[in-house]
């Protein structure tokens, strides 16, 4: 990384506290990716007791608000990270609609609480602006590690033979949330049409707090579906070297770190077409687009077919922009207060 600040060593702790209960998450992989930024000349980690200059913190629990409001008395800055929005707490866990509008106020006192705020995309920064908050909004993606998401066909081809899949069967692969609003249902149709792939979804989700129409996907669920749960990072990595398609169906995201991590490894990627990957993610350049279960259908068969244009190339080089050492520059002088104008993002298509 660049040495931004030879001279002075910016004192900052970095927050986790209850964040030790999103580690499974896109959340603890962002919190991940800063602590690794973090790890730069310019900057010293300190305790919450050792005077830090900047505080940073990434969750909305209560101990999050309750030490950004003591950290304000003592003068300490306060880097309030926004990664949820009251459109992706919604169609998330069971009973989830019922509280998002008091959920959504909650997100507007957190937030408020920061002199500097940092969200993924401009999309989720528009989505910001309604809580009317006086600091700056800095939308700065989440980074992808580029160097272990590296799609080495070595990794893939251990995958396969970890579980038993033969090389030339179509393998689909998804990551994240059991959740109608990360689009599992639709995954779960989608394998029906699709009999002749495998499909797998990475990621945990308990029973108790699933919607009535996440349980009843997985109880009939076709033979072709795997659903492993939560494993290692380098266990969703070899996934992705194996998989002919990454299909991430997701209804609304602020950015959707597993959507980098699938581009970083050349792994052919189709989401749904909505707003948050207008501005960064061009159909037909970087990623393919669906809008409906049948149009997911139409191309992820044309894809696996070899039939659609290969993307991933085009993809891998975009994701240079997105490497955490790239994103760290922003991201420190975010933290030293001497980022440029909020409204300018370094990943932003110009």
């Amino acid at each position: 990384m660049t040495d931004t600040h030879p001279r002075h060593q910016l004192r900052v702790h970095h927050y986790n506290g209850t964040g030790r209960l999103v580690t499974q998450s896109g959340l603890g992989a962002a919190m991940r990716h800063q602590r690794h930024m973090l790890h730069h000349p310019g900057i010293r980690l300190v305790r919450l007791n050792e005077h830090p200059d900047v505080l940073v913190l990434n969750t909305v629990f209560p101990d999050s608000a309750i030490v950004g409001r003591w950290a304000h008395k003592q003068g300490i800055r306060v880097i309030q990270f926004a990664h949820s929005t009251q459109q992706d707490f919604e169609n998330s866990w069971a009973g989830a609609n019922h509280i998002a509008p008091l959920f959504g106020r909650w997100l507007g006192h957190v937030y408020a609480g920061g002199d500097a705020i940092i969200t993924p995309t401009p999309y989720a920064k528009k989505l910001l602006t309604r809580y009317q908050l006086d600091a700056p909004i800095y939308p700065l993606t989440n980074g992808v590690d580029i160097d272990f998401f590296h799609g080495k066909p070595t990794a893939g081809k251990q995958f396969r033979e970890r579980h038993n899949i033969a090389p030339h069967t179509p393998l689909v692969v998804a990551v994240g949330h059991l959740m109608v609003r990360k689009g599992f249902t639709d995954w779960i149709n989608l394998a029906r049409r699709i009999p002749q792939a495998q499909f797998y979804w990475f990621g945990h989700t308990p029973r108790a707090t699933m919607s009535k129409a996440v349980k009843r996907a997985i109880d009939t669920a076709p033979p072709n579906v795997h659903l492993p749960g939560y494993v290692p990072a380098a266990e969703v990595r070899d996934a992705y070297a194996a998989a002919n398609l990454f299909c991430f169906a997701s209804h609304e995201e602020t950015e959707g770190i597993v959507v980098l991590e699938a581009l970083a490894s050349g792994t052919p990627t189709l989401v749904r077409d909505i707003p948050v990957y207008d501005s960064w993610l061009p159909e037909n350049e970087i990623v393919h687009k669906a809008r409906n279960l049948e149009e997911f259908e139409h191309k992820a068969r044309a894809i696996l077919a070899g039939e659609a244009p290969n993307l991933t190339q085009a993809a891998r080089h975009r994701m240079q922009e997105y490497s955490l050492d790239r994103v760290a520059q922003r991201f420190l002088a975010i933290c030293a207060g001497t980022a440029p104008n909020p409204d300018t993002s370094p990943t932003r298509r110009r």
